[in-house]
């Protein structure tokens, strides 16, 4: 899915898992950590690409720009493909001479190496820093260009005021083949798609891909290296250019390098040699030229390569591809207008802060005093108080610290064991109390001599020592301790990476009693009831014979009614 945003480098947010890593990679802090998500900000962002390199879950990206390409290849205009030298270190040797070809299947009609730019800048750069009275600060790489521009104001003057290859190709292209033509620049480097906007070079490069990108071209094409035929490119560059993508390599190209101990000439690549060296620079008689390269070991180590190999491989093979082809016996190439400007560039949100609201922080992650301020690292800022300051700008939070959040969630678990309702005790390997809490101390009625006892002095030690010698993970039972007056739901279990042993005292006395109290009351229930049943049986039996025997005498006194009215009727008669 294209990007159609300007933002060059972004977060996949589905894949960032809050690790922090891009944020401890970054050079100058451009990631944002907001909602569990470390996002790039744009405007601190030079686009170097060092998270995208770095990122273990592929979070970080870069804005890819495949669909651009393809519609401009599709349009049936004029297109040239300009191939950064560094192709040398990515490609292997036998695709060297079926890449032209690939390309012109893509839809190129023109295709060449961006390494005729980087001979026209090589050229027009060592007469640039032949005055010596300043320091120079080559300008191939864009990445230290926006550096430079954002975070080094002071030595914006330094930078040497010429394109870059890339830019200096594209304007030898469109010299050659008409102002019409498209270029389509294929490299390494994600900074190149910021350096394609700038307003003073806008319209010179219609595209920017890295090799990734170009790989993903050819997939979609079906296009493989393997049945492309061996043709050479358009046009061939002059001298040593293809150097250009390894330390050294622009010098080297221009001849300003005899001696490699040369002390006024300094190779350095990777942001932080280049911090280093920059500090040299603008001090009195010290007028160095810096030849830098963001990426370690070059361009080589860009962030849009994906192929296996180390950088210090691929510096190899361009090496020996740039020694390996033929000089190139032309005329130079036709002079142009390489000249640009470079200005100061302002970064939103870097506002001014005090040293009240960076001590506020501190305070407030526990690192008020200077002995308190660890400087880990494992926020992704150097020290506690860059970290201080990045919270201050909304760039992080104070749970990015490990140690903060660590003595937090060991506050939180002490308070719990404190105010835990259930007796805890920590026992050590030997069985000996380290620790317990309040509600043990009032179950077993004891106070902090005891620490340090073996726990068989309160109560018995057997469900601790089956838990300890590995019979049971966890005993669970429920005892009785007449002497304290409780019953006790008893639940040990270990600690075995601190060897320790922890039990749990869960008070049942209460609902033990309720239990006794049911059961006593259901057997006098059941007894009554029986003794109820067997008076009811008693009292029918007695009721019955005194029925009977009611029922006799009735009989007997019938009888005799009966006898004596018979008696007076016979009387009558």
């Amino acid at each position: 899915m294209e990007q159609n945003t300007r933002q060059v480098i972004f977060t996949n947010e589905a894949r960032c898992r809050d690790c922090y890593r891009c944020v401890r990679v970054c050079p100058i802090k451009a990631i944002k950590v907001e909602g569990n998500q470390a996002r790039v900000h744009d405007e601190r962002c030079i686009a170097c690409g060092t998270c995208v390199r770095e990122c273990p879950q592929g979070a970080k990206t870069y804005r890819k720009d495949v669909g651009v390409a393809d519609e401009i290849l599709k349009s049936g205009v004029f297109v040239a493909a300009s191939i950064a030298p560094a192709f040398a270190g990515v490609f292997e040797e036998w695709e060297y001479f079926r890449l032209p070809a690939a390309l012109r299947r893509l839809g190129f009609r023109y295709v060449a190496e961006t390494a005729i730019g980087a001979y026209m800048v090589a050229r027009d750069t060592a007469v640039a820093v032949k005055d010596g009275a300043r320091p120079h600060i080559c300008t191939a790489c864009p990445a230290v260009v926006n550096y430079v521009e954002k975070y080094e104001k002071d030595k914006v003057p330094y930078l040497v005021p010429i394109v870059s290859p890339m830019m200096a190709h594209a304007r030898h292209i469109k010299a050659r083949m008409g102002m019409t033509a498209k270029v389509i620049f294929i490299g390494p480097c994600a900074a190149k798609k910021t350096e394609a906007e700038r307003p003073q070079l806008k319209g010179l490069i219609d595209c920017v891909l890295t090799f990734e990108e170009l790989e993903q071209l050819f997939e979609e094409r079906g296009i493989d290296l393997g049945t492309c035929e061996e043709s050479s490119f358009d046009e061939e560059p002059l001298g040593l250019a293809r150097l250009f993508p390894v330390e050294g390599g622009a010098a080297a190209t221009s001849q300003m390098c005899t001696d490699v101990l040369d002390d006024r000439l300094m190779f350095v690549s990777g942001f932080e040699e280049f911090k280093e060296c920059l500090k040299s620079v603008g001090g009195k008689g010290k007028a160095p030229v810096i030849e830098p390269l963001l990426c370690p070991q070059g361009c080589v180590n860009g962030p849009g390569i994906r192929r296996e190999g180390n950088p210090f491989e691929r510096r190899s093979r361009v090496i020996r591809y740039a020694r390996g082809r033929k000089p190139v016996d032309g005329p130079e190439p036709a002079v142009l207008d390489l000249t640009t400007s470079f200005q100061s560039r302002p970064v939103l949100g870097d506002v001014a802060i005090s040293e009240e609201q960076v001590r506020t922080v501190l305070e407030k992650a526990g690192k008020a005093r200077l002995e308190q301020q660890l400087n880990c690292g494992a926020c992704g800022y150097p020290t506690c108080r860059d970290q201080a300051v990045a919270v201050v700008r909304g760039m992080a939070g104070i749970e990015m610290c490990i140690p903060f959040m660590r003595r937090l969630a060991e506050q939180r678990s002490d308070r719990i064991m404190e105010t835990s309702p259930n007796g805890i005790v920590v026992l050590d390997q030997h069985l000996n109390i380290l620790n317990f809490n309040p509600a043990f101390s009032t179950m077993f009625k004891v106070g902090p001599s005891i620490v340090g006892e073996h726990i068989s002095r309160l109560l018995d030690p057997d469900p601790f020592e089956k838990v300890a010698s590995g019979q049971l993970e966890i005993a669970d039972d429920p005892r009785e301790y007449p002497q304290y007056g409780v019953v006790l739901r008893e639940v040990v279990y270990a600690l075995r990476a601190e060897h320790q042993y922890v039990g749990m005292f869960i008070n049942i006395t209460s609902r033990e009693e309720t239990t006794e109290r049911l059961r006593k009351v259901k057997d006098e229930t059941v007894t009554q009831a029986k003794e109820l049943h067997a008076h009811q049986i008693e009292m029918a039996k007695n009721f019955a014979n005194f029925l009977g025997e009611y029922t006799a005498k009735g009989e007997q006194l019938v009888n005799k009614l009966l006898e004596a009215v018979n008696d007076k009727d016979k009387e009558k008669g």
